[in-house]
């Protein structure tokens, strides 16, 4: 987290497949781009919810996995440097005079650039909350204070000499709990069934950990939190015979899955249909000037939720983001496999 001001040309919302070829587009026209995502890697949906499930209508490639078309976009965004900023979600966005913008997050940061581009699929991932009651009492917005409940790790050191409890049978819960252990006071796993959905050797070394009394596995589901003044210092759990164990623990890490929700994008006043944001097609602006949405999260008549038509908007978008950040500048349309120029910035030898 930083108070300085980050000034860029454009800020991509969304690090998802079409947020990434945007960078591609917009780097071959000479912008720079800095790109915001709630998750903490690049790839959206596809990185996420099915990185090893094909996908079969990319153009050129028969199939292809979430996880690999990412790791091939990313490769091609390479070239243009772009700047990404993970864990983040974008919480206001205020115009500054005629041709500029200012970007700020939940975490305090400041980017004022020309271009904004919305490319954040369905809306933001939020975590899906424990059936708990109360729990939000105990949620911790400071990223720096491992105490309480928190459905992300962003600081990992925040959580050292805690004592942790994780809830969860996917790779996020395991994952946190073969990293965390380590410099943890103390660390619980509760899953619902002793049967895991994550990697086969993170269950293992899981288990390790467990044989080598460094990590403490309970079968069944936390009921309620306990704590004083918004402080916790423990937890009911309810195992499969029905019957209630206390285990202390001061910070709480629920790993229940993620949803898609709009989020903030519906409080800046664009035009929406049914959540979605209306564009023009001509050039994939919104009803602000220097606003774009492209990908999953616009609408207009014919529209198809498709990864390829993503990819088509982000190449008209950055075309038009062309005159707002180089006014001053002919824009003369080139190809990638004649243009020397092109073949230069993409380190063709």
């Amino acid at each position: 987290m930083s108070d300085a001001t980050i000034k860029t040309d454009v800020v991509i919302i969304g690090a998802g497949p079409v947020g990434l070829f945007a960078v591609f587009e917009l780097g071959l026209l000479d912008m720079k781009a800095h790109l915001i995502d709630i998750l903490d890697k690049p790839g959206g949906q596809c990185a996420e919810l099915y990185p090893e499930k094909p996908i079969y209508d990319i153009p050129g490639m028969p199939e292809v996995s979430g996880q690999e078309l990412t790791d091939q976009l990313m490769a091609q965004a390479a070239p243009f440097g772009p700047e990404f900023h993970y864990n983040r979600m974008v919480t206001g966005l205020e115009k500054l005079g005629e041709n500029e913008w200012r970007v700020t997050t939940d975490e305090n940061e400041i980017f004022e650039c020309k271009v904004v581009v919305i490319a954040a699929g369905g809306g933001s991932f939020q975590p899906k909350k424990p059936p708990v009651p109360g729990i939000e009492e105990f949620e911790q917005s400071d990223s720096s204070n491992g105490a309480g409940v928190h459905y992300a790790v962003r600081k990992m050191d925040a959580f050292r000499d805690k004592d942790i409890l994780i809830s969860g049978g996917g790779d996020s819960a395991l994952d946190w709990v073969l990293n965390l252990q380590p410099i943890a006071k103390s660390m619980t796993l509760v899953h619902r069934r002793d049967d895991f959905r994550a990697a086969p050797d993170s269950v293992n070394k899981m288990r390790a950990l467990v044989e080598e009394g460094k990590v403490n596995l309970h079968i069944g589901q936390i009921t309620e939190l306990t704590g004083e003044s918004d402080t916790l210092n423990g937890a009911t759990l309810k195992n499969k015979e029905g019957e209630l164990q206390h285990i202390e623990c001061t910070s709480f890490l629920p790993f229940f899955g993620l949803t898609m929700k709009l989020g903030p994008v519906a409080e800046w006043g664009l035009n929406l249909e049914e959540n979605l944001i209306t564009v023009d097609t001509e050039k994939f602006s919104t009803d602000q000037d220097g606003i774009y949405a492209i990908g999953d999260i616009n609408t207009y008549p014919g529209k198809l939720k498709l990864i390829l038509s993503g990819f088509h908007e982000a190449a008209l978008m950055a075309h038009d983001a062309f005159k707002r950040v180089h006014p001053d500048q002919k824009l003369t349309f080139q190809y990638t496999t004649s243009s020397t120029n092109l073949q230069k910035k993409l380190g063709v030898k």
